[in-house]
């Protein structure tokens, strides 16, 4: 059970809290207005009618945000797509699948040159990518239903905050409908999940067709024959990886030494090899300038046989560098970050105070620096993960209608990145360790040893596992492998609960199986730390 965290001075709502009224034996209706539909509104929604508030959301695009309907869900959706596809192509031969070969129509085979793997699967972009949107208009149709079905209304529009707090403690929201209408509403508490978008480079702005940003991909009917990923983060690495699979000649563009430079080092060393590996070109410590559009022949339109979607034959893209050197393909992603939607609501006006990046400053229980008004999501920069959002969401309905609450602990947040292999984290990092942050032991253990691994065909990836070398308590780890994101979950129960490395190299594992070598990681260390003591 949690605790109740008290307000600090400055930040406390003006009037009763709903706790102190029904305290009084008084059961008022408390009035919740929601800012932004993704995770952190509609989980927040979701708490706040089931503790018996009247809650309203306010949302644009649809619900699940960004989130459901232009990132999360459409890239993992496309990934998954893309790790099948790695998946057979990079073990078939090993497992003993035998494919036939293609004959042309003269006999002779029209296989790659000698010395070369073919590609034996190939992929309807188009369809995939309609299969991206349904998914994601359903997953946001089930959000709806069960918001509506909890009790919470939906409004369709924009909102903004009106002027200060009343003297009865509530605020003004102004929603301004598509068709330019408004409404007011009245509220006891306001949050805002406003989410982000793509940032964009002012000589590089996307068109839709040939220059994208992430959230445009997904409108694409034909493969990208060469394209050219501009940044080397999360997003970049995911997209460029799943492209490239899905048989895509790819360049990735890295400002920094290395791809994923927020991630384990180690973690990234595993992928950018594994990128190189399978044919990328990485580029690394170059930072793009510019992208330009070269247009191509003109054609009679989309429905010539010889134009693409976009109407004309062989348009390209030309990305030029910032030490002068240009490079080409048929198309461009942009992924260079994102930028907060904080701006035109209203929130420095009424007391909210924004970061230099322009995202809300927040506490730990989700607070902003305004009374009643509190923040969560990619909008506040704590941590821009859907899961993050939903916890931010939910702990703002528990601490302002009075019910217990445990502040934001980032340290128990597992995180994955969906590249394949994928790469998931939680607690320290290794950079903690490297710093002297923290004192802690580290065992890395490759898959190459593990069994299970080997019959699979998988070689690339480890388990690396934090413990404080006194203790043996668990106070991270790292997984790359398949499917991290599932192995990961024992190391963040043990981080969570403060387990020891003995009490998980006592638990029992399935042999043969991937989830062995976190057992055998805990081992070793539970033999260091007994050597250490002796």
């Amino acid at each position: 059970m949690g605790y109740v965290f008290q307000p600090t001075s400055g930040t406390q709502p003006r009037g009763d809290t709903p706790a102190a009224t029904r305290a009084r034996g008084v059961t008022p209706v408390t009035r919740i207005v929601i800012i932004g539909g993704g995770p952190g509104g509609y989980e927040a929604a979701l708490v706040g009618a089931q503790l018996g508030a009247e809650v309203t959301v306010v949302d644009c695009d649809g619900l699940g945000g960004a989130s459901v309907l232009t990132d999360c869900v459409p890239s993992k959706t496309l990934i998954a797509t893309a790790e099948v596809m790695t998946t057979f192509d990079s073990s078939y031969e090993e497992l003993g699948i035998i494919v036939a070969d293609t004959v042309s129509d003269e006999g002779s085979a029209a296989g790659p040159p000698p010395g070369t793997s073919a590609r034996v699967v190939g992929v309807d972009l188009g369809k995939v990518n309609r299969r991206v949107k349904r998914l994601a208009l359903a997953q946001s149709h089930d959000i709806t239903a069960s918001v509506t079905r909890a009790g919470a209304r939906v409004v369709r529009g924009r909102g903004r905050l009106e002027g200060q707090q009343a003297a009865d403690g509530s605020r003004k929201v102004v929603v301004r409908a598509a068709d330019g209408t408004e409404e007011t509403l009245v509220a006891d508490a306001v949050l805002i999940a406003t989410g982000g978008h793509p940032r964009e480079i002012p000589d590089a702005l996307p068109d839709g067709e040939r220059i994208l940003n992430w959230t445009q991909v997904y409108d694409l009917e034909e493969l990208p024959e060469e394209l050219i990923v501009v940044g080397s983060g999360v997003t970049g690495a995911e997209f460029a990886g799943a492209y490239q699979a899905l048989g895509s000649r790819v360049t990735l563009v890295s400002s920094r030494d290395r791809v994923l430079p927020g991630e384990d080092p180690d973690a990234a060393a595993v992928l950018e090899d594994v990128f190189r590996r399978r044919g990328m070109n990485v580029m690394a410590r170059s930072r793009a300038a510019a992208v330009k559009r070269i247009p191509g022949a003109a054609s009679q339109g989309p429905s010539s046989p010889d134009a693409g979607p976009e109407g004309r034959v062989g348009d390209r893209v030309e990305v030029t560098l910032s030490d002068g050197r240009v490079i080409s393909g048929t198309h461009c992603l942009m992924a260079v970050g994102a930028i907060p939607n904080s701006a035109g609501m209203g929130l420095e006006e009424a007391g909210v105070r924004l970061k230099d990046s322009g995202h809300i400053w927040t506490d730990r229980v989700s607070r902003t620096s305004a009374p009643g008004v509190y923040a969560a999501g990619d909008v506040t920069g704590v941590f821009a993960l859907a899961s993050v959002a939903a916890m931010q969401g939910r702990i703002a309905m528990y601490h302002f209608l009075g019910d217990a609450v445990t502040p934001l602990n980032l340290k128990t947040v597992s995180a994955n990145v969906f590249t394949d292999p994928e790469i998931a984290t939680i607690g320290c990092t290794q950079a903690d360790v490297d710093a002297g942050t923290i004192d802690a032991r580290v065992v890395k253990l490759p898959l190459l040893r593990n069994p299970r691994a080997k019959m699979q065909g998988i070689r690339d990836g480890f388990v690396k596992i934090f413990c404080r070398p006194g203790t043996g308590i668990v106070v991270g780890g790292c997984v790359v492998a398949p499917r991290a994101s599932e192995l990961i979950h024992p190391i963040s129960i043990a981080v969570d609960n403060n387990l020891t490395v003995e009490q998980i190299a006592n638990a029992f594992t399935v042999y043969p199986s991937l989830s062995g070598s976190i057992a055998e990681v805990a081992r070793q260390l539970q033999t260091r730390k007994a050597a250490d003591e002796g």
